[in-house]
């Protein structure tokens, strides 16, 4: 088959059948949207743990050259005999402190950097106000207030924070909506298989007679198939970057616009996706959808209609 002959006859085919491409288009556009959703609220609960949650359970921050009006820091930043004096009470803390270690101001800046990198006043951030600290974990996590009690006014801490409490909340609510997101995509991969099917069947009932024509002329199997499919995937992949300018749309002006300044006031001090993770996960969707198409349709006029 000729490639022009090909395209013309894809081309005929969606101008005939324009209802039902747009059909497949917007039941495309929906499912993977709500996939994108289910995927990037994934890689927010990620982002999140990496920098809040994985296994540190108790931050203790040290004094930079701002922490003046703090007690403990009256010396300005934390000296080396301050470091030395805090590892030397952890050690003295287990079996209770299972294991810590030292972030230095170069390597919290870099992590800083990294879990923000989506926030409008990142580059306002001088590397000198982000503190060293001690991330350490407990043997038993009910017992952060002995580490607070100990650490909490010593020479060189600024602040003990038990970051794990603070967040939970929000990690349960993302994977919710992570979870909720993912199971609605399934129920809207099924209706687009469905309609997919059913739009080839009924494309190929109202062609039959041009069908019929080039089985007596002795077209192949394949070459009589090829434009339905073809057909299909384009009206598929139209989806695919609709839901795709929607992801886009939604991260760029809901996630890291609104929600952003919602969740940050006016500090915007907050880890959430953006563009680049999208774009991480746009090859998955778009081939996905490509292969998805293809099967669905093929199988459809293999099991359904005899050309």
């Amino acid at each position: 088959m000729r490639p022009g002959f090909l395209l013309g006859e894809v081309a005929n085919g969606l101008r005939r059948n324009a209802s039902m491409v747009v059909s497949v288009v917007l039941v495309t556009m929906v499912s993977l949207f709500f996939l994108g959703v289910g995927l990037l609220a994934q890689a927010q609960v990620s982002t999140a743990k990496g920098y809040w949650y994985d296994k540190v359970q108790v931050s203790i921050f040290l004094c930079t050259p701002d922490s003046v009006d703090v007690a403990s820091c009256a010396g300005g930043g934390v000296s080396q005999d301050q470091r030395d004096q805090i590892a030397a009470d952890l050690d003295g803390l287990k079996p209770l402190v299972t294991e810590y270690f030292y972030e230095s101001n170069d390597e919290a800046y870099e992590r800083f950097r990294e879990q923000f990198r989506n926030s409008p006043v990142l580059d306002s951030i001088p590397q000198e106000a982000i503190p060293e600290s001690f991330r350490v974990n407990l043997s038993d996590p009910s017992k952060y207030e002995v580490i607070r009690a100990a650490f909490e006014n010593a020479p060189g801490v600024e602040s003990v924070e038990d970051q794990r409490e603070v967040v939970d909340k929000l990690f349960t609510f993302l994977g919710v909506l992570s979870v909720g997101a993912l199971a609605l995509a399934v129920a809207m991969v099924v209706c687009a298989v469905l309609l997919i099917s059913t739009t080839i069947r009924l494309t190929a009932w109202t062609r039959r007679r041009e069908t019929a024509i080039k089985r007596m002329v002795g077209a192949s199997a394949f070459s009589i198939r090829l434009p339905f499919v073809l057909e299909t995937v384009v009206a598929t992949l139209v989806g695919a970057g609709l839901a795709v300018g929607l992801l886009w749309a939604t991260v760029r002006y809901g996630i890291t616009g609104f929600l952003s300044e919602l969740l940050a006031g006016d500090s915007g001090l907050i880890s959430l996706v953006g563009p680049h993770d999208l774009w991480l996960i746009t090859p998955f969707l778009a081939g996905g959808a490509l292969l998805l198409a293809v099967v669905t349709a093929w199988l459809a006029l293999h099991r359904h209609v005899r050309v």
